[in-house]
């Protein structure tokens, strides 16, 4: 990674101009203070409908089950069928929003967002339930590149766009976990269906405000769609996912994990080959070599693998073995709302600016650490209140001094044609670590208290049995964390 152009980025004053945005060409970048911030607000309800879709169905997800009759090493694929073709087709996503222009595609994935909610909500069956999951990953993916670039060509002036991107942060972070509340609030008073259903309101309501406040766009004519590139990329992504969801049912030596996760690295290979020769690649790789960008992607990957895979794993702890409601269960995950929202406004009005992300983003990360350490220690008796709950403040701090830095950096300097592509690749990383999260944890969890029943412990309780299996899950991911604070503390350039 190349330490230019970006390596001064968040040592510019908040009334330098911000070389991190390209010169607007839309007309929405025009707009009058009171549109800005209309915009930001229809730009936010989409945002927020994409986020908390990713965990809206994890409270409704034992409820779900029993209605459908789908194993619990099945389950991970309500939450991955969603993440997975979210972001691996978020970088198509953002390169047909510069192709097409963002008005457009921001229209078109609000509306098949909505009709494939309401197909999720209808479903007879679990197959038709995962097919409408994977059509709302996939329209999402068409609408959030299109939001991120949307708003950094609204918000021109470099404190408006802190403030923006603070918003917009806290409602990328928060999302996830207002998804675990409001699910639980209709599952436990309408039926877990609505927690599709209630996405053609927010799709609705995004709508209205969409058609009039946000202006036609010009197509960019330079832009091309690499279809090759997008192939490859999705099938290699694709291939991992499923090979980690085997390993839970046939094990980690077995040829239906090895062979789709060998493949997946194969056609990965083949996606880079291809990018490094065709004209007009899906990802010009100068995007992510570009050692600040490249690094803040790296850290929205481990976030999204930690975050996704600790929501799943908590949320059938909450109400599987404490035996808490739906609605209780989704108000449990307050804490992490409060964190995630109190790190981003910091670090984006004030934090990144002072520190810069080789300290914000590591010092994320060892929160996350202590978060996951404290999952360790959760009981079959309790362990809310002295556990669950402090770790999920760490988590979502950690979360806000993880992503925000990604918001702010990722489509930083961007050419005006890839800066679809590079707001892409910030929701990307994250949506494609949530994918592989869920997938991993799910299947070192389910893998591990299959093992701890049938093991030579006697009497063992199948609550028993489903704690051992989370505190091996979290050991894993406190190790991936440290990890991470290593690796983005050496990749991120150092401040003068």
């Amino acid at each position: 990674m190349s330490d230019e152009p970006h390596a001064d980025l968040w040592r510019r004053s908040p009334a330098a101009p911000a070389p991190s945005v390209p010169a607007p060409a839309a007309p929405a970048a025009a707009a009058g203070p009171d549109r800005r911030w209309l915009i930001l607000a229809v730009i936010g309800v989409a945002q927020l409908m994409v986020v908390l879709d990713a965990t809206i169905v994890n409270i409704a997800l034992p409820s779900a089950q029993r209605a459908l009759g789908f194993s619990t090493a099945d389950r991970q694929w309500v939450i991955t069928a969603y993440a997975l073709a979210f972001g691996g087709l978020l970088v198509v996503g953002g390169r047909l929003s510069d192709l097409l222009g963002r008005k457009r595609t921001f229209v078109a994935g609000l509306i098949g967002f909505a009709v494939a909610s309401a197909a999720g909500g209808a479903a007879p069956g679990f197959a038709t339930l995962i097919a409408a999951r994977a059509l709302q990953g996939a329209f999402g993916a068409l609408l959030a590149p299109s939001a991120l670039a949307l708003l950094t060509t609204t918000f021109t002036d470099p404190r408006e766009r802190g403030k923006a991107l603070g918003i917009f942060t806290a409602i990328a972070g928060g999302g996830g976990a207002i998804g675990l509340i409001l699910g639980g609030v209709l599952t436990e008073y309408l039926s877990w269906r609505w927690c599709l259903y209630v996405n053609v309101v927010f799709a609705a309501a995004a709508l209205a405000g969409a058609v009039p406040l946000i202006r036609n766009q010009p197509r960019n004519r330079e832009a091309t769609l690499d279809v090759p590139g997008s192939l490859l990329a999705a099938s290699g992504l694709a291939g991992i996912v499923y090979g980690f969801s085997q390993a839970a049912a046939d094990g980690w030596a077995s040829a239906s994990t090895i062979g789709p996760i060998a493949a997946g690295i194969v056609l990965l290979g083949a996606f880079t080959v291809v990018e490094h020769r065709v004209a007009r690649p899906l990802v010009p790789l100068g995007i992510i070599a570009d050692r600040t960008r490249g690094t803040a992607y790296l850290g929205a990957l481990i976030a999204g693998i930690g975050l996704i895979g600790t929501f799943l794993l908590v949320t059938y702890y909450l109400q599987g073995v404490l035996g808490f409601s739906p609605l209780r269960a989704g108000l449990a995950f307050l804490p992490f709302v409060a964190g995630v929202i109190a790190a981003a406004n910091f670090v984006s009005n004030v934090g990144l600016r002072r520190f810069g992300p080789k300290i914000i983003v590591p010092a994320g990360m060892i929160l996350a650490v202590a978060a996951a350490v404290l999952l360790t220690g959760i009981g079959v008796q309790g362990g809310y209140g002295t556990h669950v709950a402090p770790a999920l403040v760490l988590l979502g701090l950690a979360l806000g001094c993880i992503i925000t830095p990604a918001f702010s950096l990722g489509p930083a300097g961007a050419r005006p044609a890839d800066v679809g592509v590079a707001a892409a690749l910030v929701n990307s990383s994250n949506q494609v670590g949530g994918s592989l999260g869920a997938a991993l944890l799910n299947t070192i969890a389910a893998t591990a208290a299959a093992s701890y029943l049938t093991g030579t412990v006697p009497h063992v309780s199948p609550q028993a049995a489903i704690v051992h299996g989370d505190i091996i899950a979290f050991t894993f991911l406190a190790g991936l964390f440290a990890m991470g604070t290593v690796v983005t503390a050496l990749l991120f350039p150092r401040r003068a």
